[in-house]
């Protein structure tokens, strides 16, 4: 599968890159919200767009081909660090930091600021679609049962604040290669989005794991 690549890097430089690439791309997202919600006279923003464009000038010098996909080493576990939700190196991300169990269960506490606004004061709605997909894929990856989204629908209860928020996913059910999962968002007034999902095993995953053991964990960096 295009995208997914065995780089083999030992935990030490993984551990090096998180350690770089992760306050790197916090200080994206912090420059993301201080230019929506700055006040500064014309020419100061003048000067920060020409900093800005002689940064990305910069770090152009040297870039991939393609986007970040999905890395990992021999030990099986996924680096999926340009990932819009998770991401480590994305600064378009939150990011989430998704914890789990192997019951098939998810979640994740996380702030959303003003680059994730809708309605005035909310989360955007489609942002909300793209945090519980995230996390009803993670709870099914963590069941061993990981899968690409088939279907997802929401149902949205309540306007969810920008701020401090809870993301809850679980497993409902499966049936060979299929995973039903389902999840809410929770915010200082209660529940205000629910989703539930219906997540495949891809062929091409099929494939890779024909002559496994059917009782060997699925490998991680197919979450």
């Amino acid at each position: 599968m295009s995208g997914y690549v065995k780089d083999d890097l030992d935990l030490a430089e993984v551990e090096r890159q998180k350690a770089l690439y992760g306050p790197f791309a916090q200080s994206v997202r912090e420059l993301v919200d201080a230019a929506i919600r700055t006040t500064v006279d014309d020419d100061e923003i003048r000067r920060a767009q020409g900093e800005i464009e002689a940064i990305v000038a910069r770090l152009r010098t040297s870039q991939l081909d393609g986007p970040y996909g999905v890395r990992f080493g021999a030990e099986g576990r996924g680096r999926p660090w340009g990932n819009t939700v998770v991401g480590l190196r994305n600064g378009a991300a939150p990011p989430l930091v998704i914890d789990h169990d192997d019951t098939g269960r998810a979640w994740s506490d996380f702030h959303l600021g003003a680059a994730y606004e809708g309605p005035p004061g909310l989360v955007h709605g489609g942002v909300s679609a793209l945090l519980l997909d995230q996390l009803l894929g993670e709870a099914a990856g963590a069941g061993g049962k990981p899968g690409m989204t088939g279907t997802l629908t929401l149902t949205y209860r309540q306007g969810t604040p920008l701020g401090d928020l809870r993301a809850e996913a679980w497993i409902d059910r499966s049936e060979g290669i299929k995973t039903w999962a389902k999840g809410h968002i929770i915010g200082p007034e209660g529940v205000t989005v629910e989703a539930e999902g219906v997540f495949i095993l891809p062929r091409w995953a099929r494939a890779a794991l024909e002559g496994r053991d059917p009782e060997a964990p699925t490998p991680s960096y197919f979450e």
